[in-house]
């Protein structure tokens, strides 16, 4: 069973963003079946536009996991699927020590130069199911959006053998509103027409709603819930647009998308920006062995 806390935290940029209380849908989480567990190659060409254009984790994440995981500056943490260091940040704020393991080298690279100012920062090549850490030697093991590809079971039980006993998994990602406003609707259809495989992405992440609660069972997963936002001008759009794996970057359909693009932006841009609204999405808990 899954036990939800919803924050009604709301981080924005610009006003007009009143917080509110969503629960958590928990039928959105899945992890990937091995036909698209391709993600290790899957976002070499896409680095500059994740760094610049995907949405930052802020201040309020660690502030939950204070309150839920009891987090310390002290604890270790290993970040799987570091990525670009995003989740690793705020983290690295608090003054915690961060492993990095990334299977990816042009992430890996892009990542260990995003947080080289943090000297309690070192990047490491692994992956989820080999991340190369010794036993029982870091408190938290953290997962971003990365989670939904790894492979489920080889996942868990590097997971346990890595942790120190009472460690905890904390799972986080920030999924993108696809209904909250009519430009979120219109961008959710844009996205259906133009991306390569969109559709077989988005249905294998609406999965199960025991999923999560298999990868942590017998224990007990819990979750909590933050709103966040983005305010984006046009080539804040076009670049998280092109962040995306399933998104073309060249050839006749990515041609046709970039030229239908200007048009929805024009369509709801305010002040010259269009706001994209997520949720973030933390879920944590012990893994016995």
């Amino acid at each position: 069973m899954i036990a939800a806390i919803v924050l009604a935290i709301c981080e924005v940029s610009g006003p007009g963003f009143p917080p509110k209380e969503i629960f958590i849908d928990h039928g959105k989480i899945a992890l990937m079946t091995a036909p698209l567990r391709d993600s290790k190659a899957r976002f070499s060409d896409r680095v500059d536009d994740y760094l610049k254009y995907r949405p930052r984790y802020q201040r309020q994440v660690v502030d939950a996991l204070v309150a839920s995981c009891g987090l310390s500056p002290q604890h270790v943490i290993a970040d799987v699927g570091c990525g670009t260091g995003f989740t690793a940040e705020p983290l690295l704020l608090n003054g915690n020590r961060v492993i990095g393991i990334e299977p990816n080298r042009e992430m890996r690279e892009a990542g260990a130069e995003f947080l080289s100012n943090f000297p309690n920062f070192e990047m490491r090549e692994g992956s989820a199911e080999s991340t190369g850490l010794p036993d029982s030697s870091v408190d938290v093991v953290l997962a971003g959006q990365a989670f939904h590809w790894f492979p489920p079971e080889a996942t868990r039980a590097e997971f346990a053998r890595i942790l120190k006993p009472d460690g905890w998994v904390v799972l986080i990602w920030q999924d993108r509103s696809l209904d909250a406003s009519p430009f979120l609707r219109d961008y959710e259809t844009f996205l259906h027409r133009f991306a390569i495989d969109y559709k077989e992405v988005a249905h294998r992440q609406v999965g199960n709603p025991d999923t999560l609660a298999r990868f942590f069972s017998p224990q007990e997963v819990k979750s909590v819930q933050l709103e966040t936002e983005q305010r984006l001008d046009f080539d804040g759009l076009r670049g998280r647009l092109l962040s995306s794996s399933y998104i073309p970057r060249a050839g006749p359909q990515a041609d046709a998308m970039l030229a239908e693009l200007p048009g929805l932006f024009a369509n709801y841009a305010q002040d010259g920006h269009v706001l994209m609204l997520y949720e973030t999405k933390i879920f944590y808990g012990h893994l016995r062995a």
